[in-house]
């Protein structure tokens, strides 16, 4: 392991990457600060005791209405990366999307996962030929729904990265997923670039392939849902980043199938709406048309109780994981994911619910939109 591979993975992470965000960080505590302004009404005297934490996403019966957020480059966090945090999820049964940015083969990290569902996440690269050999070899591998990201063609400016140029990819670390793709490998031969032998310029193409230089437009997306669907047979096409009822309302005109709110937890775009709020608004227009997932700020069982009461099916959670993979790989990874899962099904016990269809907004106190402008630090 290198100096900077080191330097990362066991002295600054989670307090760099992991937990970095965009700007002065006020999109990441207004995520926080949304969820503090709802409150968990208990039911009383309502038998409980063989409550039911289950859900269905996109066909897949699964342990809860909790699945693992896609996160880039694991490998900086544990050497295991996303192969460890894979075969979690699929011990637990829970839905994990490996992201674009993996730093593992999108092969090695299908077969961890077993028969545990699993949903690729896709940042569409410039190139279509490389966009179609990302989506058959997830297809191959058993990745059955798409999420397109939509809000991080290009990374927000976050300052303790930028102090720290804490940039993986340009140093050769964290690639693997694109560096195995023969299109791509195709494409550093014809750049003159052995993939072997340069890892970093290879990982610095690659980077500059997927992110940097182009925003798509929507006219890309029918494209893209039509590829995926020939590819796939049909499985389910999501878009992850929205935010706004008009682009929620895009998503049902253009005929995608579900959409994850979430404001990439703080790290895009600074002085952003809370995730949650979004929720709130986007489920009151169109949660009756399409499926709504949610992601951002969620830290504990309360948090994923709030995010179904307001309109969302199904919550994806990342910086917990993620710290835990940091900290102790794999089996700290499914200590923290149980725990959270103790914690939903404990709050179900002694809230009064006992079905996840259960949570709605009678289920909530919710009080009127107050945020503190003091820089204070909210994990």
């Amino acid at each position: 392991m290198s100096h900077f591979q080191y330097r990362v993975s066991h002295i600054n992470l989670p307090r760099l990457y992991a937990s970095s965000n965009a700007g002065m960080s006020n999109t990441h505590l207004a995520n926080r600060q949304a969820f503090f302004r709802h409150r968990i009404i208990p039911r009383q005297l309502v038998d409980t005791n063989l409550r039911d934490t289950t859900t269905e996403i996109f066909g897949h019966r699964v342990s809860a209405p909790i699945g693992f957020a896609p996160i880039g480059i694991n490998k900086i966090y544990h050497p295991s990366g996303e192969i460890a945090v894979a075969k979690v999820a699929g011990e637990l049964n829970l839905p994990y999307c490996l992201s674009t940015a993996g730093s593992s083969p999108i092969e090695k990290v299908g077969k961890a996962n077993g028969k545990g569902p699993r949903f690729y996440q896709l940042y569409m690269p410039h190139d279509d030929e490389l966009t179609l050999s990302l989506l058959n070899r997830a297809w191959d591998s058993g990745f059955d729904a798409l999420i397109l990201t939509t809000d991080t063609w290009q990374l927000g400016w976050r300052h303790d990265d930028v102090a720290n140029s804490n940039y993986a990819f340009y140093r050769g670390i964290g690639a693997d997923l694109g560096l195995t793709d023969p299109v791509f490998q195709k494409r550093c031969r014809e750049a003159g670039i052995d993939v072997e032998k340069d890892k970093v310029a290879a990982s610095t193409k690659w980077i500059d392939s997927v992110w940097h230089g182009r925003a798509w437009s929507w006219e890309k997306i029918p494209w893209l849902i039509e590829q995926w669907k020939k590819i796939s047979g049909g499985r389910p096409f999501v878009i992850k980043g929205i935010q706004s009822v008009a682009d929620a309302k895009k998503c049902v005109e253009y005929g995608v199938d579900g959409i994850v709110v979430s404001n990439h937890a703080g790290r895009q775009v600074d002085g952003a709406i809370a995730s949650l709020d979004a929720l709130e608004n986007i489920a009151s227009a169109v949660g009756d048309k399409i499926y709504i997932m949610f992601d951002s700020g969620v830290r504990g069982g309360s948090d994923v109780a709030k995010a179904l009461s307001l309109g969302a099916r199904f919550v994806f959670v990342g910086r917990l994981w993620i710290w835990g993979l940091s900290i102790m790989g794999e089996e700290e990874v499914r200590h923290v994911m149980k725990s959270l899962l103790a914690d939903f099904d404990i709050l179900m016990a002694v809230g009064g619910i006992n079905k996840v269809d259960e949570f709605d907004k009678s289920v909530l106190e919710s009080y009127p939109k107050s945020y503190s402008m003091i820089p204070e630090k909210v994990l």
